[in-house]
């Protein structure tokens, strides 16, 4: 007969469980434990806690700072999941040092630290340039598009959601008329599509959408983009965007962050509600400085220093502020591939198309001549396309129509006639043959190599997907979490020198 080992669920166990040797040396969880007891500046909390005589003792913001930083270096950004592992996870549990915060306390201590986050930032900084982690001679500078804790389906500008609250409004009228007719004929009365207690649950959801729409609209103005145009709001979070993805439309923020191109350490991260990258160079740029002076650096750090940046970026506005801090930049314009030698044996790129260069300027006249030999006239002398000043010229729709080169000139669909679009700022120009010198084509295309393993660092391997908080404070503080646990990472990689 066979035997096994007898087991008693009601046996008691005793298990000496020491903390602090769960904390091993070489993990993640060991340099936050060690960066925040060691050389985080926490007296920045102290002025938000009013309990030294009278009220409960709170929890020490170096325990709820440690387990959120551990929580989102393993993709967990939930609070209730972060409770849960407090509880469960033996790591999470020597973190907290035994103490089990709730979900509120979590939530409420990472929405808080509007004020907090960029000293944090920095301290961290400030040990990544101790440790030589920052070279200090190249920059690169993207944006990664997230959604926030919005739906696009409340989204609008002001007419459209007048639309939105008067369609609701007629569906409410609707149902009411279906359910009085129900409740008149007797005899025989048609199915409504809802009844009873339900038909009164949906007329009331749709009550209280509409009604909230109406707070909204009462409360708020209409947004306007930079070209003088009305932008969408959105009812549940006004400060996100709705923004074109790889994956399609969402309804979230940028999360630019400039970064140093030795070790890819963030030196200065910013969420933003504008999806367009127009206009995110000065404030960047602006911040990253501020953060540097504060480790002791002088004011004209960037003077002279290596910056990249894709094609979204050139604009007069991130130009000129390229150009007021001395930076040697490198930021192609929207068309650089198209001149770009190495694609000439690519099929796509077989029929060199038409490029400003080839038609030739009439100074006395003041109109350009096509390759064909056809005039193009000036019709407007200042438009703003893409955050740059251009003068137009046009072509006859004529000429156009029966031209031999017209598939290499004329690129639109639907498109009669040709619009030549002639730069007014020479920054733009400057910077084109920039790109198109032999140093220029070596050095942008470093800047993959520089961005890209850090987003994908935080969106894969610490799995952010989206943002759950709202408000841009509250998701730029998110977003700088997050580069906290990326550069501390990178602290460890290379070394602790903390133990």
């Amino acid at each position: 007969m066979a035997r096994y080992k007898t087991y008693d669920y009601r046996q008691r166990v005793l298990l000496p469980v020491s903390l602090e040797d769960q904390l091993m040396p070489g993990t993640l969880e060991f340099a936050i434990h060690t960066l925040v007891e060691k050389r985080l500046d926490m007296s920045v909390f102290d002025g938000k806690y009013h309990n030294d005589e009278t009220g409960r003792a709170a929890y020490d913001p170096k325990i709820l700072l440690k387990v959120v930083l551990l929580a989102y270096s393993r993709g967990l950004i939930s609070s209730r999941k972060i409770e849960q592992a407090c509880w469960e996870n033996v790591v999470f549990i020597a973190l907290a040092c035994g103490q089990q915060p709730d979900h509120s306390t979590i939530a409420a201590f990472v929405s808080s630290m509007r004020d907090e986050i960029q000293p944090l930032f920095r301290d961290v900084l400030l040990v990544c340039e101790e440790m030589n982690l920052l070279g200090g001679t190249m920059f690169a500078l993207d944006g990664c598009k997230l959604p926030s804790n919005a739906s696009k389906e409340w989204s609008g500008t002001f007419s459209e959601l007048h639309k939105k609250k008067q369609k609701i409004e007629a569906k409410v009228a609707q149902l009411l008329a279906e359910q009085m007719q129900a409740d008149q004929n007797e005899e025989n009365p048609p199915e409504p599509k809802g009844s009873g207690k339900n038909l009164q649950q949906q007329v009331k959801k749709l009550q209280k959408k509409a009604a909230l729409i109406e707070q909204w609209l009462a409360k708020n103005q209409p947004k306007i983009g930079a070209v003088g145009r009305e932008k969408q709001s959105n009812v549940t979070d006004n400060d996100s965007a709705t923004m074109m993805t790889s994956h399609g439309v969402v309804q979230g923020y940028n999360s630019q962050a400039l970064i140093d191109a030795k070790h890819q350490v963030i030196v200065h991260g910013e969420a933003s509600g504008d999806g367009q990258d127009h206009g995110h160079v000065p404030p960047m740029l602006t911040g990253a400085l501020e953060n540097l002076q504060r480790l002791g650096h002088e004011p004209d750090y960037f003077e002279g220093k290596i910056f990249t940046a894709d094609s979204n970026y050139h604009t007069l506005v991130n130009l000129q502020k390229c150009q007021e801090l001395g930076l040697d930049a490198y930021i192609p314009d929207c068309r650089f591939r198209n001149r770009d030698p190495r694609f000439t044996t690519q099929k796509r790129r077989q029929v060199r198309r038409f490029t400003l260069q080839d038609f030739h300027h009439d100074e006395a006249l003041d109109q350009y001549i096509c390759p064909n030999g056809k005039i193009l006239k000036l019709v407007v002398k200042r438009v703003l396309n893409r955050g740059h000043l251009y003068r137009k010229y046009y072509a006859s729709e004529t000429d156009c129509q029966i031209c031999p080169l017209r598939p290499r000139c004329i690129y639109g669909v639907g498109a009669k006639r040709k619009q030549l679009f002639v730069p007014i700022n020479s920054l733009s120009h400057q910077m084109v043959e920039k790109i198109q010198t032999e140093e220029g084509r070596r050095i942008y295309p470093q800047r993959l190599a520089i961005v890209e393993p850090v987003f994908a660092n935080i969106r894969i391997n610490k799995r952010l997907d989206r943002f759950t908080l709202r408000g841009k404070i509250k998701v730029n503080i998110q977003w700088l979490m997050y580069c906290l646990v990326h550069n501390i990472e990178k602290i460890l990689n290379y070394g602790m020198v903390y133990g």
